[in-house]
């Protein structure tokens, strides 16, 4: 991981392990097919954010 968090490029990947995504991910871009979310944080405080979970509702959500 220390590899992935020095690396000065550009690095794009997607994983179901929590651990790694907090210790490399300084980004998170979140893709459906109604929106996008794009912010600078780690994958703790995205996924805590009160605004960012609104928008992820609002995202998932399947009309009545």
């Amino acid at each position: 991981n220390n590899s992935l968090k020095n690396f000065k490029g550009t690095v794009l990947f997607t994983t179901h392990d929590h651990q790694f995504a907090q210790t490399v991910a300084n980004r998170i871009v979140e893709l459906t097919p109604k929106q996008t979310i794009d912010r600078y944080l780690s994958f703790d405080d995205y996924m805590s954010d009160k605004s960012i979970k609104e928008l992820r509702e609002k995202m998932y959500s399947v009309p009545a």
